[in-house]
């Protein structure tokens, strides 16, 4: 079995996308993650679904949780307002880490390395420049497993 068994259309979302509109689509197709396209409409990252959440949640709550307890539920409910005012490219780390890309005839263990040395939970299929879709985690588990 090869990536391309698995292949799946997925949506995207560009570098100058409002970050809200990744937690959208997230939320609004029960997506694991998004694929984030360069400028040039190559894959750059994929922004998985907890990443999303990251950027929302204030840094001095990830920071100390004990934070996060004492501020009161009307503040609270706020939280992911701030990224309205935000871009998927502003709220990148700086640092890149290793994209989950390869080709379409990639084997099952190696999209499955792939997804586990990079922690994500999909992987873009790339052929010729082009993408042509991913691999996502559930239909790699769905596929590998015994019944």
């Amino acid at each position: 079995m090869r990536a391309r068994d698995l292949l799946t259309d997925f949506p995207t979302l560009g570098l100058d996308a409002p970050v809200v509109d990744a937690a959208r689509l997230l939320a609004l197709q029960d997506l694991p993650g998004v694929i984030v396209l360069g400028d040039e409409g190559e894959p750059f990252t994929i922004l998985p679904g907890a990443e999303v959440l990251r950027l929302a949640v204030p840094a001095y709550c990830q920071d100390d949780p004990a934070l996060a307890r004492v501020i009161d539920e009307a503040h609270a409910d706020e939280f992911l307002r701030a990224l309205d005012r935000r871009t998927v490219r502003e709220a990148l780390p700086s640092r890149p880490r290793e994209l989950p890309v390869t080709d379409p005839g990639a084997t099952v263990l190696e999209v499955a390395a792939l997804m586990a040395r990079t922690r994500s939970p999909l992987v873009a299929i790339v052929e010729d420049g082009r993408l042509l879709g991913a691999v996502t985690l559930k239909a790699l588990l769905e596929r590998v497993l015994p019944a």
